[in-house]
């Protein structure tokens, strides 16, 4: 089970950031999770947000640059070393993490990740037991 998550292009300007999520909050879309990584011409935003399908037409509709990725999502516990155990299974199997951020919701830590290839990824999480979170968990909030 794969999550949907925006992924926009921004200049590297002042205010494009709040465009995006003020055209987002106009249309009661909720953020649940949110990054930037940023070059010195433009930034890649990615999100998880409560209608991805709907958040991306309004998005181009607004002429920003947006596309849906599929990325999945498992849970840790909130202590220490918890990311480090859950990172090491895919070392272990092999697997190339494209990228990744987390952040805590309720009393579980969740680790959004892309990999290199999202079925071999899916095969470990099950064979290890690891907590998948499924989109429709994540799109309620």
């Amino acid at each position: 089970m794969t999550i949907k998550q925006l992924s926009i292009f921004l200049e590297n300007k002042s205010g494009r950031l709040t465009e995006v999520l003020e055209t987002l909050g106009l249309e009661k879309i909720n953020v649940v999770a949110l990054t930037i990584a940023d070059t010195s011409e433009y930034g890649i935003l990615r999100l998880i947000v409560s209608d991805p399908e709907k958040a991306r037409v309004l998005l181009k509709e607004k002429g920003f640059s947006v596309n849906l990725t599929e990325v999945l999502s498992i849970t840790t516990p909130i202590e220490a070393g918890s990311f480090a155990k859950a990172l090491r299974i895919f070392s272990d199997e092999n697997i190339s993490i494209e990228y990744m951020y987390a952040f805590s919701l309720e009393k579980k830590a969740m680790i959004v990740l892309r990999t290199e290839d999202t079925e071999k990824a899916l095969i470990a999480i099950q064979k290890h037991k690891m907590e998948l979170v499924k989109g429709s968990d994540l799109y309620e909030f």
